[in-house]
């Protein structure tokens, strides 16, 4: 929404692969604070089998040449995006091919002398000329014309070309539909309807085209005729079904689906589902493993499949009426797994041999020069200070394809270790104090060192301190009362995959693809809360399968309260004034919602949203009667930057800090008091450095029974998740809250009733921006309509220059971390 190692690691990241994993040194064990660890922030570790080589940022699909002695991969990031061209013997970068824009598709002519790539946000194809391992640009193929500084409307996704290699086929993901580009005049001949959001396309043997619906449950069939396609049929393939793949006669088709943990299996002759393939963690709700992308052995009886969220590739044995494969044997079983980089989104089989594509990875690391670049003596180990600029991929090399018995035992317990899987521990004898309601508080955007920086009982750097204690005074208060975590470390990089971590304890494959295009300005609507294109739908693309928090409330058939998570504003009102209603965007949550509670509008203040709940509040206490849960957004620690006329970034913390305060303050001196627990964490730490790593954040438990004193042990934003589970009594989501690490043994036997009194910050709450200034213009051309709208690199530099002055260098002194150098 990491830390210091030895300098080989970051002078020989081939050979020291093991240094480059998220939190390694800086995440103590709660048994033992001297035990190094290499967790990532979503609490699993990394265990790569084999060879591991360096790719560019968030590459999604990965293609082998008509010789097969290179892989194009195609780069979704952040920094950058287009293709690059890796030898496959070596895994060497042999050419990058940078583009504006690229989405997901990339696909050779059927003569094997032209690359096709797609150009995502541009809303064209890239047509390169293709020789010897070396592609250069020869034009584009337009799809729809896109205007200066406007986003595309198509954005194309997966590319194939036809079996006589006349025409392209083009997933429009956000047009939904087909298009067929005529290569020997670069024009679209023809459109066809798909069900929403179509991700990949496949030809068969036959000519018959199939295109995958990542937001609908359908495969769309288009049969070849003398116009070009026709649409033929839509086939059931599951819920939000993704990677593709076709057997060698193309009598079975395999699609993904991420969202289910499932894969589906096709008989494209009858045009039905035979059969279903499990693809889960082996405990807890069937979700969380994410399959994506598909590979089938040369012999069709072993299927791979890409489990972007385990970290792994699942190896399926399959029976003959599965594969179609005479030699096949036994029923369609998951026989084992084999570890990956962070986030596998494509995988390629050729003998014994598994190409792994790995999104993220190698992790993220400590950032305590952002927002510049990091600056180290090796240039090629330069690497951006922004959370999702640390994002850069791998390719995983394993002779392992063919692994059986023993050797796949061994791999299968390296992902199950890695994944913590093996670790479970029971709650059934785990007692908690007598806590039966829970206000969960969601923030905005703050790390660690920013806001508690200062504390001395805590691991905190001080020159990236930007809310002191004279600005956060409630804050600093109520982690010196109730307990200073300085090991929480968000799941997420940002708000996108940041407020479904935060309420669903999973981020779904939809918004750890697009959620980098979105916040570079690379197109694309900010559908990751509810809506889809700006419009309120029931089965959004982004939706998890297992729901989200308030769904365990009401299937355990608790009291629920939501103010202002997962809300729009009814009246679109702008002014500073509070809109005549806030409306949910997901049904239970409609009927759970203070509509007078304002989400997300920086022209409001936190006063006004702290007003709301307290009045409520105050109607509990007369009725005696409270929500056994509640979801409290607060979002003014996000600040608008130097925007003139607009509150200062301190006014915004400051305003931020006296509402919570106040929050507490009202609990405190009820009688729910005793009973009742506040978590308050951060949705993502993006929004500034930090010297331990680019997602640790502030995290708050606040209790009569939370005890004081520093907690040095790794917990993250699903581990709180779990927590609230635990003591609701509710289950789980995905796997990363039902294998979290819930915070059992920060509980004191004793309660600390006393009343808490909320402090006034030293800062005036309508100290505003000066005008005229190079960091208000700057602020100007920022968009704060929704969350991460503005460009954050280039608001977090305002926010250094705003609060700290010109004349400070960033970062200032500092600590060292045990990561800086990690590639």
């Amino acid at each position: 929404m990491p830390q210091p190692r030895h300098l080989l690691c970051a002078i020989l990241p081939a050979l020291f692969a093991g240094c480059h994993l998220a939190g390694r040194d800086a995440v103590p064990d709660a048994q033992d604070p001297r035990v190094p660890h290499d967790r990532l922030p979503t609490g699993a570790r990394l265990d790569p089998a084999g060879e591991i080589h360096d790719v560019g940022p968030l590459p999604l699909s990965m293609i082998q040449s008509p010789d097969g002695k290179y892989f194009v991969v195609v780069m979704s990031g952040y920094s950058d995006q287009g293709a690059q061209v890796v030898e496959r013997s070596t895994g060497r970068v042999v050419q990058t091919l940078s583009q504006p824009a690229a989405f997901l598709g990339a696909a050779f002519s059927r003569d094997g002398r032209e690359l096709f790539v797609s150009g995502g946000n541009r809303d064209l194809v890239y047509r390169y000329a293709w020789s010897d391992g070396h592609a250069a640009l020869r034009d584009s193929l337009v799809l729809g014309v896109v205007a200066p500084k406007q986003d595309g409307k198509r954005y194309p996704a997966g590319v194939a070309t036809s079996l006589d290699g006349r025409s392209l086929f083009v997933a429009e993901n956000l047009a939904d539909s087909l298009a067929v580009v005529n290569l020997s005049t670069g024009q679209v001949t023809q459109r066809f309807a798909t069900e929403r959001y179509p991700y990949d396309v496949i030809v068969a043997r036959d000519g018959r085209v199939y295109v995958s619906a990542w937001g609908g449950h359908t495969v769309s069939v288009f049969a070849p005729d003398e116009s070009g396609l026709r649409s033929e049929a839509r086939i059931a393939a599951g819920r939000h079904p993704s990677g593709l793949a076709l057997n060698a006669d193309g009598s079975r088709l395999f699609a993904a689906s991420g969202s289910t943990d499932r894969v589906t299996v096709i008989d494209t002759k009858r045009r039905r589902v035979i059969a279903t393939l499990p693809d889960p963690p082996p405990g807890g709700p069937g979700e969380g493993s994410t399959p994506n992308a598909i590979a089938l052995s040369a012999d069709g009886m072993r299927l791979y499949v890409a489990e972007a969220d385990a970290n792994a590739i699942a190896v399926f044995e399959l029976s003959p009426a599965t594969s179609n494969a005479a030699a096949a044997t036994g029923d369609d079983r998951l026989v084992g797994r084999i570890p990956t980089g962070w986030y596998p989104t494509a995988v390629v089989a050729r003998g014994d041999t598994l190409w792994a594509l790995n999104g993220k990875g190698r992790g993220t690391g400590p950032n305590p020069k952002f927002p510049q670049p990091l600056e180290v003596v090796v240039p090629e180990l330069r690497r951006p200070q922004y959370t999702l600029g640390q994002i850069h991929g791998t390719i995983s090399m394993s002779l392992a394809a063919r692994a059986r018995g023993a050797e796949l035992e061994r791999l299968t317990a390296r992902v199950s270790r890695a994944n913590a899987w093996d670790a479970k521990t029971s709650a059934a004898v785990v007692r908690y104090p007598p806590l039966t309601h829970v206000i969960y508080v969601i923030k905005e955007n703050r790390t660690y060192d920013q806001v508690f920086g200062d504390l001395r009982a805590g691991d905190g750097d001080t020159s990236l301190l930007f809310f002191p204690r004279a600005i956060s005074p409630n804050h600093h208060a109520l982690a010196e009362r109730f307990g200073l975590f300085d090991r929480f470390f968000v799941n997420a990089e940002v708000s996108g995959d940041g407020h479904n971590w935060s309420t669903a304890a999973y981020a779904a494959d939809y918004v750890e693809k697009t959620v980098q295009s979105n916040h570079s300005d690379r197109g694309r609507d900010y559908d990751y809360a509810g809506t889809n294109r700006g419009v309120v739908v029931d089965d959004d693309v982004n939706e998890p399968a297992s729901g989200y928090l308030w769904n365990l409330a009401e299937r355990k058939g608790i009291s629920f309260r939501n103010y202002g998570e997962f809300t729009e504003d009814d009246s679109k009102d702008s002014n500073d004034v509070v809109p005549a209603g806030w409306r949910a965007t997901k049904p239970f949550l409609f009927t759970h919602t203070n509509p007078r509670y304002p989400g997300w509008n920086l022209s409001i203040r936190d006063q006004r949203r702290a007003d709301v709940w307290i009045e409520e509040f105050q109607e509990f206490v007369r009725r005696g009667e409270m929500p056994s849960l509640e979801i409290v957004y607060l979002p003014n620690d996000h600040t608008w930057g130097a925007t003139a006329r607009r509150p200062t970034p301190r006014a915004f913390m400051a305003d931020n800090d006296l509402a919570l305060g106040r929050i507490i303050e009202a609990l405190s001196q009820s009688p729910f008091w005793k009973n009742t627990v506040v978590f308050v964490l951060e949705d993502d730490a993006q929004a500034g450095p930090d010297h331990v790593d680019s997602h640790r954040s502030p995290m708050l438990v606040i209790s009569p029974y939370a005890r004081a004193g520093t907690v040095h042990r790794f917990a993250n934003t699903t581990d709180v998740l779990r927590t609230i589970e635990e003591i609701l009594g509710l289950s789980a989501m995905s796997h990363f809250d039902y294998y979290g690490r819930p915070l059992r043994e920060i509980w004191s036997s004793t309660p600390d009733l006393r009343p808490y009194k909320a402090l006034t910050p030293a800062v005036m709450l309508d100290e505003i921006n000066v005008a005229r200034t190079s960091e208000s213009r700057e602020s100007e051309e920022l968009n704060f309509e929704r969350e991460d709208r503005a460009n954050e690199d280039q608001f977090n530099r305002i926010l250094w220059r705003t609060i700290k002055g010109p004349s400070v260098t960033y970062p200032g002194s500092r600590r060292i971390s045990a990561l800086e150098l990690k590639m």
